[in-house]
Order: structure tokens, then C-alpha cells, then sequence
């Protein structure tokens, strides 16, 4: 069955999504291993159709989406182990000239109304 088939390489597919696939292994440089950490997401939609009430009625469907980002590292030295995230300042500074951008914005309008 063709559905089977589906589910089955769409499986297969989620299996291999994680950090390896966006960054591959780990560095180690002398006594340093360097661990590469990721957020990734897999997703998969359906869908179908026929047409209860209309006469010709057809219907569709489908998608089918990988993403995958940095977040840190892990560092491991014959001193210690630490995680180091990469971005978020620059995700804070972002939120927050948009909220402030938003805000302003939505100031401007109430005093025209």
C-alpha cells in the first residue's frame, strides 16, 4: 500500500534528523572536545478528500519539513565541562526592539483614533 511506503521512508527520515545531521561529530583538539548542540524539528502532514456533498469533490493534501538551528556547544577539558549557548543575546535584543517597535507603533495609532 502506498501510505505504508510513506509512513515507512518518513520514518526512516526521522530517525536520522538530530545534531549529527546539521553539524556532524564532535571536535577533539589535544585534550578539548568540542560538542556541537542543536534544535531541530521534523514534521509531516497528511491529508485526503472525496466529497460527501458536492458532486465532484476532490481533495488533496501533504507537506514535509526539517529544521535545525544552533544553540551551544559543549566543552569538555581535563578542567571541566560547560555548556556555552551561541545567539540568545542577539534573539533578547530582537524580541525586545520588536515589542518596542509594536508598542510604539500601537501608541501612534490609538492617539489618531
Amino acid at each position: 500500500m502506498p501510505g505504508e511506503e510513506v509512513f515507512a521512508h518518513v520514518r526512516t527520515m526521522a530517525q536520522h534528523v538530530g545534531v549529527k545531521t546539521v553539524y556532524g561529530e564532535p571536535v577533539v583538539q589535544d585534550d578539548t572536545t568540542i560538542v556541537p548542540v542543536a534544535k531541530v524539528a521534523f514534521g509531516f502532514g497528511g491529508g485526503t478528500g472525496k466529497g460527501a456533498r458536492a458532486e465532484h469533490s476532490e481533495g488533496a493534501g501533504g507537506g514535509l519539513g526539517f529544521v535545525g538551528g544552533p544553540v551551544g556547544y559543549i566543552e569538555i577539558t581535563p578542567a571541566g565541562t560547560r555548556f556555552v549557548a551561541i545567539g540568545e543575546r542577539k534573539k533578547i535584543a530582537g524580541a525586545l526592539l520588536v515589542g518596542w517597535a509594536l508598542g510604539y507603533l500601537a501608541g501612534k495609532l490609538r492617539r489618531r483614533a
